[in-house]
């Protein structure tokens, strides 16, 4: 049998090169300089089973993250073994602690356990693991200290019996910077789900290849999920309230707001020459939302609330991973703000699941015409079931129009960013939806 220590440094020295490649690193656009382990746990001998967490430092950040490993696999990675995958769920049903590492069913829960897990390949910035048809296992790979977002959101919509989650199930507890941190969070899996991204774009599909059709004359018409969509985000930020309170932010809030927007454009475009002409129309954009008439909520959301975070079921919309935005501050995403943003990243996501087509194709003006027509139908169709259960603190967010075209062009901004330096051919996506925002372009 290998030596865990053997195994552990084996691994160690091979990170380096191996991290780039992982869909789950976060840093691919540095190079890693060196990586140390900070803890060790043994899970299993016999196959060998080591839960890893490594310190990985680039030439500007030090991250932590979670590794689950074996001396079975070329690659070391253990979560693609069905037989040590389900040790991970055998332990949570156990009730068990490993060295530190505490495994834990949530109250009254009973959890069947001996069943083989497989990962989810789809997933970006975390490892899934799928058990029967029963359990899904997220292990957080870049850890931040304390209980995750997720869990700690998923647990309170439970407790006032929010119909639009999975439940939460169980957790996998270690210890960070001395404080206990979540690695782990294991919930109900709901085999029959289809996510909204692939609801969303089959349907503009189906209108893009009718000739002659407007969008709510097509079989695919997207617009009744849109808007029960909306009644379904609307009603968990209600439980989120009930769940967990709600507060006015003052001016000086909304300022500080407006101050971070602007923050953010002037670091993008002094990296993208491509927004340059947008700046004046969208500092003007930014400034506009300090007149939101009245007072403003907030509260717990979401934030990172897009197509690819629902999921649709036989009885309605569920929203899934409420961690935040994986690549911003743990105080970012623990903070209050208002549910406004949620419902501006939903927006920007029907923007993009109208233009997905388009992107690498030669200009067609028709196509693009449908594009903008399926997004402002189905835009208006979230805002209207939202609208309907919206909680009083709230209301209607076409109502704050200057506020949610404020989140609506930060959001744009930021993926401004994110295309340039990652999918350079979708650039166009934000950068038109920003030129229609300010007026710029067609509206």
């Amino acid at each position: 049998m290998t030596d865990p220590h053997d195994l552990v440094d084996k691994v160690v020295a091979e990170l380096p090169e191996r991290l780039p490649a992982q869909r789950w690193f976060g840093g691919k656009d540095r190079p890693v300089t060196s990586v140390r382990p900070l803890r060790t746990t043994v899970l299993g001998e016999d196959p060998l089973l080591v839960h890893l967490v490594v310190e990985v430092a680039q030439p500007d950040r030090r991250a932590p993250y979670q590794l689950l490993v074996t001396d079975l696999a070329e690659d070391y990675d253990a979560t693609a073994d069905p037989e040590l995958a389900g040790r991970l769920l055998d332990l949570v049903a156990e009730g068990a602690e490993v060295d530190g590492l505490r495994f834990a069913h949530e109250p009254g829960v009973e959890l069947e356990a001996g069943l083989r897990g497989r990962p989810i390949t789809s997933e970006q910035s975390n490892t899934s693991l799928v058990f029967g048809s029963q359990y899904i296992l997220k292990l957080f790979r870049k850890l931040t200290t304390g209980e995750n977002p997720d869990l700690v959101l998923h647990r309170a919509l439970h407790r006032v019996g929010c119909e639009h989650i999975a439940q939460p199930l169980g957790s996998i507890t270690g210890e960070l910077d001395g404080e206990p941190t979540t690695v782990g969070m294991l919930q109900q899996f709901l085999p029959d789900a289809v996510d909204g991204w692939a609801m969303a774009t089959t349907s503009v599909r189906d209108l893009m290849a009718e000739g002659d059709l407007h969008a709510d004359e097509v079989g695919g018409d997207f617009a009744g999920e849109a808007q029960r969509l909306g009644q379904a985000v609307a009603t968990v930020h209600a439980d989120l309230e009930r769940a967990l309170g709600t507060q006015r932010a003052d001016a000086g809030d909304i300022d500080r707001t407006v101050r971070n927007m602007v923050a953010r454009l002037d670091s993008v475009v002094a990296a993208v020459p491509e927004l340059r002409p947008y700046v004046p129309a969208l500092r003007e954009a930014f400034d506009r939302a300090r007149d939101t008439p009245g007072a403003v909520a907030i509260q717990h959301i979401h934030g990172d609330l897009h197509l690819g975070q629902v999921l649709r079921t036989v009885q309605g919309w569920l929203l899934i991973d409420f961690e935040g935005e994986p690549g911003a501050p743990i105080a970012e995403r623990t903070a209050l703000r208002s549910p406004l943003r949620d419902v501006a990243g939903m927006l920007r996501s029907f923007d993009y699941a109208a233009h997905q087509l388009l992107v690498g194709q030669p200009e067609d003006h028709q196509l693009a015409v449908r594009a903008l027509e399926w997004s402002r139908r189905n835009r208006a169709a979230f805002t209207e079931g939202y609208a309907e259960a919206a909680a009083e603190s709230v209301g209607d967010p076409r109502g704050r129009g200057y506020l949610l075209r404020a989140f609506e062009l930060d959001k744009a901004v930021y993926e401004v960013s994110y295309e340039y330096a990652n999918r350079p051919e979708w650039l166009t996506v934000p950068l038109s939806s920003i030129a229609r925002i300010t007026g710029e372009g067609v509206r």
